[in-house]
């Protein structure tokens, strides 16, 4: 089981926000154009499903997108889900 310390690593050189467990990478790929964000997709890996990661990854990517002022676009159905039960990102919509 994962513990609920795990850091979430902005990795902006890959545009992708990154949890390490183990051998095992948690990420959520974006591109950046201008002052908007588009979250490409979330990939969990199937040993680390149902622990919150994505969830996880989803707040760290959004909350980046706040404190540099973007806005979000989201081609990923995960972050799409993320967003229609997390009202107090939808400010941020595009």
């Amino acid at each position: 089981m994962v513990t609920a310390e795990l850091t979430v690593v902005h990795n902006p050189a890959q545009k992708r926000f990154e949890i390490h467990v183990d051998s095992y990478l948690a990420e959520l790929d974006y591109t950046l154009h201008g002052n908007v964000i588009t979250f490409t997709h979330t990939g969990v890996p199937k040993e680390l499903e149902g622990q919150g990661l994505g969830s996880k990854l989803a707040r760290a990517g959004l909350d980046y997108a706040r404190a540099n002022g973007l806005k979000v676009v989201s081609t990923c159905w995960f972050i799409n889900g993320y967003l229609e039960r997390n009202f107090e990102y939808q400010d941020l919509l595009k």
